[in-house]
């Protein structure tokens, strides 16, 4: 977010703030699961924005929690305004561990979660799963690249820490590419299996410089 200096000797004497830039992060929509089959962004549907009005769209989950224990957390893309959630992808992880009483820590890389030019969801998660107790739940966020572009591949990267269902906290990247050059218009969150029981899921979009 970009600094403001005014010419003024104090904030008191400022007399107008129509000159103050907003941020550059733009809220478009949130979504909220009550047991929720699925959580979906869908452009042009519910005031949904995701086409070329920003270079950059950011999901931020909050609170993710699953109906059923030792699920994954997942999502998928769509081409066709979310008909199908297909979009060809090869991605890579990695996450850091540490155990609730200290005994186990460790750096991993698990190529099983990872996509080579698959059309299956992708995981958010490095290893383990996401248990269900009703302190347990997953928070981070998806960055999404350029999507509406019909000429790249489109580039997305995620960071999220969830309570592992061992009573782990792991913090998960997981990196990737959707291997189409079409406009990407659409986007489905859910767990491996069952519902989202809770959670929140807010959209942004980055402006241009």
């Amino acid at each position: 977010m970009a600094l403001v200096k005014y010419n003024n000797n104090s904030i008191s004497a400022v007399t107008s703030a129509a000159s103050i830039p907003v941020s550059d992060m733009v809220h478009i929509k949130t979504l909220t699961a009550s047991s929720s089959a699925n959580l979906s962004f869908v452009h042009g549907s519910s005031d949904v924005v995701l086409d070329s009005t920003y270079p950059i769209y950011v999901f931020k989950f909050i609170n993710m929690h699953p109906a059923t224990d030792g699920v994954a957390f997942e999502f998928n893309l769509s081409i066709d305004s979310g008909s199908n959630y297909n979009v060809t992808k090869t991605t890579t992880n990695f996450g850091a561990f540490h155990s609730e009483d200290g005994s186990s820590a460790t750096l991993n890389y698990d190529h099983n979660r990872d996509l080579a030019q698959s059309t299956a969801f992708q995981t958010f998660f490095t290893s383990g799963n996401l248990g269900n107790g009703s302190d347990e739940s997953t928070s981070g966020e998806l960055k999404l690249f350029n999507p509406s572009s019909t000429t790249f591949a489109k580039h997305f990267m995620s960071n999220v820490n969830y309570y592992n269902d061992s009573d782990y906290s792991i913090n998960c990247y997981i990196a990737g590419y959707g291997n189409t050059t079409s406009a990407v218009n659409a986007i489905r969150f859910q767990m491996s299996s069952g519902n989202i029981d809770a959670g929140t899921i807010k959209l942004y979009g980055i402006k241009d410089s």
